[in-house]
């Protein structure tokens, strides 16, 4: 952080402006932070850097486009020298219902983001705003739930929801969503509670009640942290293997996340796994990713809950 942001002190002046002599001694005053001015070494830095992140990335693209007799022999490059664009086809034609896996993952992860946005909007703002006796106590009860492990609450909550008759169904994977989690609940607490008292207090005046400020009021300025939680929310749910893996038993209701996986069992006994049909899947898997990130990334810029900023730009 000190090579990029680098403090100055400006010289004394005299009666006339300048420093010693009479002359100015430059335009920044006492603590002015100059900005940041990129090299060619900071390009070129950043070039290879990014080279090297992308590797993984390039090395997936060209096993997908990789034919049938170069995954029997293994003989994968890192650039691609083939161009099979039909597998991106062929995937939808194994003998699994890959066309039914994109929907299921696209109904969880869309059902589950409109939870996590309703719920954790709700709650947030009633912690940062609504005067109640131990509420203080509550929210460090519910922050101090991050430290919990995953795994020490994986098998109550599979008894839970075995009781309730829920498995083999999507609503262990998405009821849970709709009472929020502790960090969006923290994210959303801590942009309100930078958000000035006084829109509250007017829009009492004016006579709306908690439920009538937070849907005309902070909803509107919440909107950047809400759609930075469905993001994040997103890229979790699309994602999730072990959720469903615990929860599905039927075929037809498994997400994409689990069915790239079950590609590699299609193979002939013998025979390695078709890797360009996982890889294809797995580009499925990133591609939306990629999109909705590009789409978002200037709400998660916005999301500046420091100073809750953003909400009143």
């Amino acid at each position: 952080m000190a090579g990029l942001l680098t403090t100055t002190q400006a010289p004394q002046r005299t009666r006339d402006g300048g420093g010693p002599g009479g002359k100015a001694r430059g335009r920044h005053g006492p603590g002015t932070i100059r900005a940041f001015r990129a090299t060619p070494f900071t390009y070129a830095t950043l070039i290879v850097v990014a080279a090297i992140l992308t590797m993984p990335l390039v090395f997936v693209g060209s096993i997908a486009l990789s034919s049938d007799a170069t995954v029997n022999t293994g003989s994968f490059t890192l650039f691609p020298t083939e161009f099979h664009w039909e597998n991106f086809t062929r995937v939808f034609s194994t003998e699994l219902p890959m066309g039914r896996f994109l929907i299921n993952s696209v109904i969880i992860s869309l059902c589950s983001v409109a939870g996590q946005m309703l719920s954790s909007g709700l709650v947030g703002y009633a912690f940062a705003r609504l005067r109640a006796p131990g509420k203080n106590a509550l929210f460090l009860i519910v922050i101090a739930t991050m430290m919990i492990p995953t795994q020490i609450t994986m098998i109550p909550q599979f008894i839970l929801f075995r009781d309730l008759g829920w498995v083999n169904t999507y609503l262990p994977l998405i009821v849970p969503n709709f009472f929020s989690n502790a960090f969006n609940v923290f994210l959303v607490r801590q942009f309100v509670s930078r958000l000035p008292n006084q829109l509250d207090e007017a829009a009492m005046v004016d006579g709306l009640g908690f439920l009538g400020i937070y849907r005309r009021i902070m909803l509107p300025l919440l909107w950047p942290v809400l759609i930075a939680i469905g993001i994040f929310t997103l890229t979790h749910t699309w994602g999730d293997f072990m959720g469903p893996l615990i929860y599905l038993n039927d075929e037809s209701k498994m997400p994409l996340s689990l069915g790239v996986q079950y590609i590699t069992s299609t193979g002939a006994a013998g025979q390695s796994p078709p890797w360009n049909l996982v890889m294809v899947g797995s580009i499925l898997l990133a591609v939306p990713m990629i999109i909705v990130y590009y789409l978002g990334q200037k709400y998660l810029y916005e999301m500046d809950i420091s100073g809750g900023s953003a909400g009143v730009k």
